[in-house]
């Protein structure tokens, strides 16, 4: 039994592939764009097809095709991974955190809070007593 992969010509898969690295490379580029104050707003699936020329449907259909994940699922957890790291590595205020993230601060806890299970406070004070612990 022939699988998915051998029916697809090996032209196709290989674009598939470049689709996807260049979508992961543009999600860095412009959270870094973000965080360096070059852009006021977060990116959405569209100005990302847009940057790639490609239509949004092709790019979400080819990220979950070569990923098994929805484009937002990336996008998400470089920003989770950001801020974590803000958190544990700066004293910066978790609004400002946000901000800079263009989040507006009651959202931006909202959201932590979904994938980590506990508000960006929680992380920080849980992560500052781990540290102390470990010293």
């Amino acid at each position: 039994m022939e699988t998915l992969a051998a029916k697809i010509p090996k032209k196709i898969f290989a674009r598939q592939h470049e689709i996807t690295a260049d979508y992961l490379k543009a999600i860095d580029k412009h959270l870094d764009d973000v965080l360096g104050g070059k852009v006021n707003d977060m990116f959405e699936i569209r100005d990302f097809a847009e940057l790639l020329h490609i239509h949004p449907t092709h790019l979400s259909n080819t990220i979950k095709l070569t990923t098994g994940k929805a484009p937002c699922y990336f996008i998400e957890h470089r920003i989770l991974d950001i801020v974590r790291h803000q958190l544990v590595n700066t004293n910066m205020p978790i609004a400002q955190i946000a901000r800079n993230l263009t989040y507006d601060p009651s959202n931006f806890t909202k959201f932590f809070k979904h994938f980590e299970g506990m508000t960006p406070n929680q992380y920080r004070q849980a992560h500052q007593k781990t540290e102390t612990v470990t010293i």
